[in-house]
């Protein structure tokens, strides 16, 4: 049976210390999808005992750009807490605990009605949700070099840093969501695009994936939660002085700027 404690101890100083350990799987192969959401749930504890909130779910390496980049070939999931939440443009490297974060343009999901999986569709999805909105998601591995496979990232919380939404809130009915078009600059310049079909072919698809494969470890996505929905373009390498915006057409904007 996997020691899931020591995990949990070993990615909780980790995650406070800024720093990064070995792949889990070179240290114990025997670990599984099960035991990496054991020591997901387990971080989690300790960081609400520090005092975090829950503030929804995430839906990661969705698509096929982040899965080859990563060499991860199916999606993963975790949590936001209150303190990812990056109220305002500015992402303090140091101050927010990043270690090597990447930046990643999607479509954000706030519910207004709770969705408990197995069974949940497209269309549950969407007559459960109040808005969609433009998001960065930060995303930062406590795995050294992003040497990660599936269970390194489910149990290192879907990989996720923090999190910035721009300030649109767009109601999703009668919007075609699979082709929802982003574009994303970087310092000014041109650097990558895509469209909400990246992300299992519909980002309603990736949410509902997340909704019935956390509600097979007894967990659903709740009213007022916002929801990650996956990227739909490529990583992007984030250092101190860059600034990404990104425009969802028909949505709105969202800008970060690292310091």
């Amino acid at each position: 049976m996997a020691d899931t404690d020591k995990w949990v101890e070993n990615l909780y100083k980790a995650l406070r210390s800024g720093t990064t350990i070995a792949p889990l799987v070179s240290v114990d192969p025997s670990l599984s999808i099960d035991d990496a959401y054991a020591i997901s749930l387990g971080t989690l504890e300790r960081r609400r005992a520090d005092g975090e909130k829950v503030v929804g779910k995430k839906i990661g390496v969705t698509s096929k750009a982040v899965q080859d980049m990563l060499g991860v070939h199916q999606p993963d999931f975790g949590f936001l807490t209150d303190r990812m939440w990056i109220d305002g443009e500015t992402i303090n490297i140091e101050k927010h605990g990043l270690i090597q974060p990447r930046a990643e343009a999607e479509i954000a999901f706030i519910l207004k009605d709770s969705l408990n999986g197995p069974g949940v569709t497209n269309e549950d999805v969407l007559a459960a949700t109040e808005s969609i909105a433009p998001c960065f998601e930060i995303v930062d591995s406590r795995i050294a070099d992003w040497k990660i496979g599936i269970v390194d990232t489910v149990a290192d919380n879907a990989s996720c840093g923090v999190f910035a939404l721009g300030d649109a809130r767009v109601d999703p009915r009668g919007l075609d969501l699979p082709g929802l078009h982003v574009t994303v600059r970087k310092n000014g310049e041109p650097l990558s695009e895509g469209y909400g079909s990246a992300v299992q072919g519909s980002p309603l698809a990736a949410v509902a994936w997340l909704a019935n494969t956390l509600g097979a470890y007894g967990v659903t996505l709740d009213a007022g939660d916002v929801i990650l929905s996956g990227s739909l373009v490529p990583l992007e390498n984030a250092r101190a002085g860059d600034l990404f915006e990104m425009e969802l057409a028909g949505v709105g904007t969202c800008a970060v700027r690292f310091e």
